[in-house]
């Protein structure tokens, strides 16, 4: 079974314009990004998927994969389909954001081989404790899952509402995902749903049409490039670890 990593670059960020490109201690965010996934064992290629031509030009400077996508892409997903779209033999895609530069390449590992051991999920994803800062922030995604490890519901609301005590482990969403290809395809072509709309979460047309979404568990969250202040916590990691 042939698995291909993608990394959805986009150069217009609306917080942090031409982001992939922005400098993380002497390297591209986007390099920094692509070195721990090529780091990862069970992916046979990274692909970073582009719709500019500088991002292009970077990625082949340092000697990685890229493919060029449409500019009138929506949303990561569909960029991730066109990719997809144009590599029929990789049956498991595994989407890396382009903005985790120190994303875990064994959660990348997991996350495909959850997909190879539970030939009934679709696609898979990836949770981490919850902390009780974030139970009022929409912006952490939480996630309930059942007692096989699938996905029950995903919201900006904190699920499920401790009555009493937490009875299960609250967890927060981490947007990296695992699709097996045909449903990729099949799932970039399908219409918004109303949950899916109410809670502005794509993955929530995935449960809302039945299909299933495995979730492993991680212990900690990596750090993620939205602003200026991400990038200057980034640059001071990677310069303190001599990275």
């Amino acid at each position: 079974m042939k698995i291909a990593c993608i990394i959805p670059s986009r150069y217009a960020s609306t917080r942090l314009p031409g982001k992939p490109l922005r400098l993380i201690a002497g390297e591209t965010l986007v390099h920094r990004v692509y070195e721990r996934a090529v780091q990862a064992k069970l992916p046979d290629v990274v692909i970073v998927a582009t719709d500019h031509e500088d991002i292009e030009k970077e990625v082949k400077s340092f000697g990685g994969h890229v493919m060029m996508t449409s500019v009138d892409h929506p949303t990561g997903t569909d960029r991730l389909a066109e990719v997809a779209s144009h590599t029929p033999d990789y049956e498991i895609i595994v989407n890396v954001q382009g903005d985790e530069p120190l994303i875990d390449p064994d959660v990348i590992d997991r996350l495909a081989q959850d997909l190879i051991d539970h030939p009934e999920l679709d696609m898979a994803t990836v949770a981490t404790p919850l902390h009780e800062d974030e139970y009022d922030d929409p912006s952490s995604v939480k996630v309930v899952v059942n007692q096989k490890g699938e996905a029950l519901y995903f919201s900006r609301s904190l699920i499920p509402y401790p009555r009493h005590d937490f009875e299960v482990p609250a967890l927060k969403h981490v947007g990296i995902y695992a699709y097996r290809r045909d449903f990729l395809l099949a799932y970039a072509k399908m219409a918004q749903t109303p949950l899916e709309k109410t809670e502005s979460l794509e993955q929530l047309r995935a449960l809302e049409m039945g299909y299933k979404i495995g979730v492993i568990e991680v212990k900690t969250q990596d750090i993620g490039i939205d602003t200026e202040e991400d990038l200057k916590k980034a640059n001071e990691y990677f310069e303190k670890m001599g990275m």
